[in-house]
C-alpha cells in the first residue's frame, strides 16, 4: 500500500491545486492537439496531388517547428507560475518531516499523471480532429482529395518525443529549486519580489531607445525591400524594447508620480501607484509577455486574413491577362509566326482572344545612382541600388498605342512603374538622353506588377539604339541576340478551356526551340489559393496557440496578483479603508495593468502599418484599404475576446482578495 503513497498524494495536490493546474492541463492538451494535427496535415500525402502542395507542406512544416520552440518557452514559463504557488506547500511538507527525495517523488508522480492526460486526451482530440482541420485548409485552397481517415503514427512519436522532452525539462526545473531552496525560503516563496524594485534608468534608457528606432526603421520603410531586409531588426527592436520599458520603463514612471505630492496622496492614487510599484518586477515580464503576444496574433490575422480575402484581386494583378507568353530572343519572323499560332490554336479550341496586347523589348538590370543608370557586378550591391531598365522599340509603341510619335536621336518618352523620380536628361554608362515626354500610363505596368526593385520602361527611336544601349551597358557587343517577346490576351471560354489552350500553347513554343514562358491565371489559381490558403490557415493556427497562451498568462496572472494582494488589502481595510474603497481600487489598478498589454499592442500596430504594407506587396496585395479594414476589425473582435477575458478572470481575483 505505501508505494501507492506519493502516487495518491500526488492526485490529492492536483485536486486541491485545481484553480492553477487544471488550466495548466488543459493548456498541455491544447499544445499537443495542435502540434499533432499540424505535423499530420505537414507529413500528409494528399497534399503531393495539388499545384504548389510541396511549398504547403515545407510552410506547414516550418509551423510546426514554431510550435514546438513556443511549446517549450510557454509550458516552461507557466510552469513557473505552478510552482512559485506550490513552494509553500512544500516548504511544510519539508518541515513537517518529509525528505526533499521525498517531494520530488510527488513531483514525478504530479508529472507524471499531467502528461498521460496530457497524451490521452490530446492525441485522441488531435487524431479525431486532424481530418476536420485537414478538410477545413483543403476548403481554403479550393482543391479537393478523396475522403479518408487514417492516424499518422510519425506525428504521434514526433508529438510524444516533443513533449516528454518538455515534461522532463520543466520537472528537472522544479526539482532544482526544490533542492537548492531551505524550508523557509520555500515557505516564503509565494512572496519572493515582494521588496520594491530600484528605479533602472539605464534600462529604461535602453527601451526607449530600442523602441523609438524600432518605430523610426518602420515609419521611414519607404520600399518592399528594404521592408524584406530591416523588418526582422524592426522586430528585435520593439520587443527589446517593450520588455526594459514594462520591466523598468514603468517603474521609473510610477515613482516620477510619486514624486508629485498633489497627485500622490490621493487615496485612490496612493494605493493605486504603491501598489503597482510594490509588485511591478515580477508583473512586468508576464505583462510584456501578453503585450507581444497580442501583438503576434494581431499582426498574424490581419494579414493572412487580408491576403486570403483578396486573393482574387492578386491574382489578377499578378496576371493582368488571362493567358501571357513570353520568350527570350525571338526574331521580328519568329514573333510573327508565334502570333498566328496563338490565333490559330485559340480557334482550335473555339475560344475568342480579346483585350490582347503583344510587343517585343528587352531589359536590363542595371546599377542606379539617381538620374545615371550603369551597369557592374550585381553580386556584392544591395538590390537596392538595382533597377530594371525596360526598353521598347518607338514602331512596337506606335502600334500599340496607335500613335505617330517621332523621336530623334538620344531622345526617349519614360514610364516610371516604381522608383525615384527622373529630372529631364538620364545617363546610361556615360551616355546622354533626353526625355522627350513622361507617360502617365504603359501597357507594360500589369507585367511589371509583381517586381519589387525601380522598374523603368523607355520607349527609344529603333532598334539601332537599343542595340548601342546594350553595347555600354554589357560591354559585350555579341551579347544582345535579339529582342523579348510578350503576347498576352484574355479569352471568353471556360477555365478548362484556358488551362487546355495554355499547355497546347506550351508544346507549340517547346517545339520551336525557345526560351520561353507560358503562363495563366487559370492555371495558377490553384497554387495561389495554396500559399495563401495555407497562409491563412497558419495564422489561424499560430493565432489561436497565442490567444491560448495570452489568455492562460493572464489568468495566472491574476490569480498570482489575487494571492499577493488579499493580505495587502486586508491590511487596508483594518487600517481605514471601507469595502467599496478598497474594490474600487481593486478595480481601477486592475484595469490599469490589464488594460496596458493591449493598448500597447495596438500602437504596436499602429506603427508597424507601414512596413507591413510594404510586406504585403511582395505577396502582390497593394489594396491598402483591404489591409487597414482587416487589421481594424480583427484588433476590435481581439479588443471583445479581451475584455471577456478579463471579466471572467477579474472575477476570480474578487474572490480570492475577498
Amino acid at each position: 500500500m505505501r508505494k501507492f503513497f506519493y502516487a495518491k498524494l500526488a492526485l490529492t495536490n492536483i485536486h486541491k491545486n485545481r484553480k492553477t493546474y487544471y488550466p495548466y492541463i488543459l493548456t498541455c492538451i491544447g499544445t499537443v492537439v495542435m502540434y499533432y494535427i499540424l505535423h499530420f496535415i505537414s507529413v500528409n500525402n494528399g497534399l503531393d496531388q495539388m499545384s504548389g502542395g510541396t511549398s504547403m507542406k515545407n510552410m506547414l512544416g516550418l509551423g510546426t517547428y514554431v510550435i514546438a520552440i513556443f511549446s517549450v518557452i510557454f509550458l516552461f514559463y507557466t510552469n513557473s507560475f505552478l510552482i512559485k504557488r506550490r513552494k509553500k506547500e512544500f516548504g511544510l511538507f519539508n518541515i513537517l518531516g518529509m525528505e526533499k527525495k521525498h517531494i520530488a517523488r510527488i513531483m514525478i508522480w504530479e508529472t507524471l499523471f499531467v502528461s498521460i492526460i496530457s497524451f490521452v486526451v490530446g492525441l485522441v482530440t488531435g487524431i479525431l480532429g486532424s481530418k476536420l482541420m485537414f478538410l477545413l485548409l483543403l476548403n481554403m485552397v479550393k482543391f479537393e482529395v478523396p475522403f479518408g481517415f487514417y492516424i499518422s503514427w510519425e506525428s504521434i512519436r514526433a508529438t510524444i518525443l516533443l513533449f516528454v522532452f518538455i515534461f522532463i525539462l520543466t520537472l528537472l526545473n522544479n526539482m532544482r529549486q526544490i533542492h537548492l531552496s531551505k524550508p523557509i525560503e520555500l515557505i516564503k516563496g509565494g512572496q519572493t519580489g515582494e521588496k520594491e524594485p530600484k528605479t533602472k534608468w539605464v534600462l529604461t534608457i535602453i527601451g526607449v531607445v530600442a523602441l523609438a528606432s524600432g518605430y523610426y526603421i518602420a515609419l521611414t520603410t519607404e520600399t518592399p525591400l528594404d521592408a524584406l531586409e530591416i523588418f526582422f531588426i524592426a522586430v528585435v527592436l520593439v520587443i527589446i524594447g517593450t520588455y526594459s520599458l514594462f520591466t523598468a520603463g514603468t517603474i521609473t514612471m510610477l515613482k516620477m508620480l510619486r514624486k508629485n505630492k498633489n497627485f500622490y496622496y490621493k487615496t485612490s492614487y496612493f494605493i493605486n501607484i504603491s501598489g503597482m510599484i510594490y509588485r511591478m518586477k515580477q508583473n512586468a515580464v508576464g505583462l510584456a509577455s501578453i503585450c507581444i503576444l497580442s501583438t503576434a496574433v494581431l499582426v498574424m490575422l490581419s494579414t493572412t486574413i487580408a491576403l486570403y480575402i483578396g486573393v482574387e484581386d492578386q491574382l489578377r494583378t499578378r496576371f493582368p491577362r488571362d493567358i501571357s507568353v513570353s520568350a527570350q530572343n525571338v526574331s521580328e519572323d519568329e514573333s510573327k509566326k508565334m502570333n498566328e499560332m496563338i490565333a490559330e490554336e485559340a480557334e482550335k479550341h473555339n475560344l475568342r482572344i480579346e483585350n490582347s496586347i503583344h510587343y517585343r523589348y528587352t531589359a536590363f538590370p542595371v546599377i542606379q545612382n539617381g538620374n545615371t543608370f550603369s551597369k557592374r557586378s550585381t553580386d556584392n550591391v544591395s538590390m537596392n541600388e538595382v533597377s530594371i531598365l525596360t526598353l521598347i522599340p518607338l514602331n512596337e509603341y506606335n502600334r500599340m498605342e496607335k500613335k505617330s510619335v517621332v523621336l530623334d536621336k538620344n531622345e526617349v518618352l519614360l514610364y516610371t512603374y516604381q522608383g525615384e523620380s527622373i529630372q529631364d536628361t538620364l545617363s546610361i554608362s556615360g551616355q546622354e538622353f533626353r526625355i522627350k515626354d513622361r507617360l502617365e500610363t504603359f501597357f507594360i505596368e500589369g507585367i511589371a506588377s509583381n517586381v519589387v526593385v525601380n522598374t523603368y520602361s523607355l520607349v527609344v527611336p529603333d532598334m539601332r539604339t537599343i542595340e548601342e544601349i546594350n553595347d555600354l551597358i554589357n560591354e559585350k557587343p555579341e551579347s544582345l541576340i535579339d529582342l523579348s517577346y510578350y503576347f498576352g490576351f484574355d479569352t471568353n471560354g471556360m477555365a478548362e478551356d484556358e488551362i487546355e489552350l495554355t499547355h497546347t500553347i506550351q508544346n507549340k513554343i517547346k517545339e520551336m526551340d525557345l526560351d520561353y514562358s507560358v503562363e495563366s491565371a487559370e492555371e495558377s489559381r490553384e497554387s495561389f489559393y495554396s500559399l495563401y490558403g495555407g497562409l491563412f490557415f497558419l495564422g489561424i493556427f499560430l493565432g489561436a496557440l497565442f490567444i491560448m497562451a495570452t489568455v492562460l498568462i493572464i489568468y495566472y496572472k491574476q490569480i498570482s496578483e489575487g494571492f499577493d494582494d488579499r493580505h495587502r488589502f486586508e491590511i487596508m481595510q483594518k487600517v481605514g479603508l471601507s469595502k467599496a474603497e478598497v474594490k474600487k481600487a481593486i478595480r481601477s489598478q486592475v484595469l490599469m495593468v490589464f488594460y496596458l498589454p493591449l493598448v500597447t499592442a495596438i500602437i504596436h500596430i499602429a506603427f508597424a502599418f507601414p512596413v507591413i504594407t510594404d510586406l504585403l506587396a511582395l505577396f502582390s496585395l497593394t489594396d491598402t484599404t483591404l489591409f487597414v479594414l482587416t487589421t481594424c476589425g480583427t484588433i476590435l473582435v481581439f479588443a471583445v475576446f479581451y475584455a471577456i477575458i478579463y471579466s471572467l478572470t477579474a472575477k476570480e481575483y474578487y474572490r480570492i482578495v475577498s
